[in-house]
């Protein structure tokens, strides 16, 4: 669930792989220019009114018995946009990238 304000800057642990990720991009972050640099861990979206960098780091899977999640920790940096534009850009990432459980 995104929260009513989204900060500039935070951290978020998400329950997926990098290639899970990318895919996911075009539907969380429609309307923008993506770039991604899978290399560096990295991904630029810019938007008409702002842009949303990306940034993760692998983390050790979460183990439940013999179910293995894998997780990235994401750092999430808005320059250039309102409050509410940052809200609703976050809150469209979030749906496109939900798992199951709904």
């Amino acid at each position: 669930m995104t929260p009513e304000t989204v900060p500039a800057e935070f951290e978020h642990i998400m329950g997926c792989t990098p290639a899970d990720l990318m895919r996911c991009l075009p539907i969380a972050l429609p309307g923008a220019s993506v770039e991604a640099d899978a290399a560096n861990r990295v991904i630029v979206a810019v938007f008409a009114d702002g842009t949303l960098r990306l940034k993760w780091r692998a983390l050790p899977a979460h183990k439940i018995a013999l179910l293995s999640i894998p997780r990235l920790q994401v750092q999430f940096a808005y320059t250039g946009m309102a409050p509410e534009r940052r809200r609703e850009v976050q809150r469209r990432f979030d749906l496109a990238t939900q798992r199951g459980g709904g």
